[in-house]
């Protein structure tokens, strides 16, 4: 699983004081830990005024390439914020995020295509100028024209992460079964790209929320996700991807899951 530690975001309370104070420490402490945790990349999220953006995401990135070499997921609403930003990056990371809305991936893919960049990837979000989809049919459909902009562009669908747009659990019909749908069928058509999803989004407005995570955790993986938006110090979470990892055959003999337990990242705590 491609671990994309979500920790070091804006709209998370602590954090927002810490940006708000320029608290460096606090900013390198959360890069640690995820580094520590295994994962692939580190999210850096600013949410703050746009105006603001560029010059804040600068001194998070900077904070975080200070403590460790994990490559940085660039996370911003604004593809503007987006062209800038990246170049604070020492190495190839993760543009988060285009959309079918707008001119976003006109302004994105165009830097990706460029021979200096051809490691970076991106987070492509299956909605549009209509908003978010309400069937599985019309994420495809979203899909299928991101791929043909991909492919315009010369950009390589292993370069893509393709997130589905999970919603609350508690305000759909049918569970989770379209997320199901459109992972499963992306996954058929493209064996090499990535598909990705913000895990905990399914769990809001309910209570014990970490036992919807991982039921949703298990199920979208066994559909084909192989990338997943998450917090990579949750021990819990982290053991059950290992798990289910070894579960579908992707862990021969089990020696990641063998490997993790000895390094002391699942399982419990050693004293």
């Amino acid at each position: 699983m491609i671990i994309i530690g979500e920790k070091i975001n804006g709209s998370i309370p602590s954090v927002a004081e810490a940006i708000a104070n320029r608290d460096a420490d606090f900013i390198k402490q959360r890069a640690i830990a995820q580094a520590e945790a295994n994962a692939t990349f580190i999210d850096c999220c600013a949410s703050v005024p746009e105006a603001e953006e560029v010059e804040t995401l600068k001194w998070m990135i900077d904070c975080i390439q200070e403590v460790t070499d994990l490559p940085i997921s660039v996370d911003s609403p604004s593809a503007d914020v987006l062209t800038q930003a990246y170049k604070f990056c020492k190495r190839p990371g993760l543009f988060n995020s285009v959309s079918g809305e707008g001119d976003k991936i006109d302004k994105i893919f165009p830097i990706m295509a460029q021979p200096e960049n051809k490691a970076w990837q991106v987070i492509a979000l299956l909605s549009d100028d209509t908003g978010i989809p309400k069937s599985a049919a019309d994420r495809l459909k979203v899909f299928d024209r991101i791929m043909a902009k991909a492919k315009e562009y010369g950009i390589s669908p292993s370069r893509i992460h393709i997130d589905p747009l999970v919603e609350m659990l508690c305000t759909s019909e049918d569970g989770i079964a379209m997320n199901v749908e459109v992972i499963s069928k992306v996954r058929e058509m493209y064996p090499t790209i990535h598909i990705t999803a913000a895990i905990s989004n399914i769990s809001f407005n309910l209570p014990v929320r970490k036992l919807i995570n991982l039921g949703f955790t298990v199920l979208a993986m066994n559909a084909g996700l192989d990338s997943g938006i998450l917090d990579p110090t949750n021990r819990d979470m982290l053991g059950l991807i290992y798990a289910t990892e070894a579960l579908l055959g992707m862990d021969d003999y089990c020696m990641e899951y063998i490997g993790a337990y000895r390094e002391g990242l699942i399982g419990p705590v050693k004293k």
